[in-house]
């Protein structure tokens, strides 16, 4: 939804490591992004099952590299978003709880009011989709406004 008063339109675009979540940024700021948007590029951490199961110190160790992950993301996109002169933010989600991704990337694009999300997409095949869930399948089922599913076609080779 855009702001009434100023014409704003908030995007949500998913962001990860993968060269999918890349791919799906630069297409959104070649194809679709306006200066007058609002990018907000969020990043739901994988959580760690098991963890009573751990030693303190094993705990701490992958607090530490979950947050070294998160900060080397943060800046990677901040400035990808300053390079491109795009008014936005990054932000870490779904660190609450045990939520799973696409259930925090939905709830946090409903509660930023978002008019449109923008996401990647691994193409897993349909068995490890069934398997695992999807991501993006989630969203596009669950989300309060448009998704815009970024598939990178991968290069056929040539036999």
């Amino acid at each position: 939804m855009a702001n009434c008063e100023t014409g704003v339109k908030t995007v949500v675009m998913c962001v990860d490591n993968s060269s999918q979540a890349e791919w799906a940024f630069s297409w959104y700021i070649t194809n679709i992004h306006r200066p007058e948007n609002h990018l907000i590029a969020v990043h739901c951490p994988e959580t760690f099952t098991n963890v009573t199961m751990m030693s303190p110190s094993r705990v701490s160790e992958l607090i530490k590299e979950c947050n070294e992950k998160l900060d080397s993301l943060r800046t990677k996109f901040v400035s990808k978003m300053t390079d491109h002169k795009i008014n936005g933010e990054f932000k870490a989600i779904g660190l609450e709880g045990d939520m799973k991704p696409g259930q925090a990337i939905v709830d946090f694009a409903e509660q930023s009011k978002a008019t449109f999300i923008v996401t990647g997409t691994r193409g897993m095949g349909k068995f490890r989709r069934t398997v695992m869930g999807s991501v993006s399948d989630y969203i596009v089922h669950h989300s309060p406004c448009p998704v815009l599913v970024c598939r990178q076609k991968e290069a056929k080779e040539k036999h």
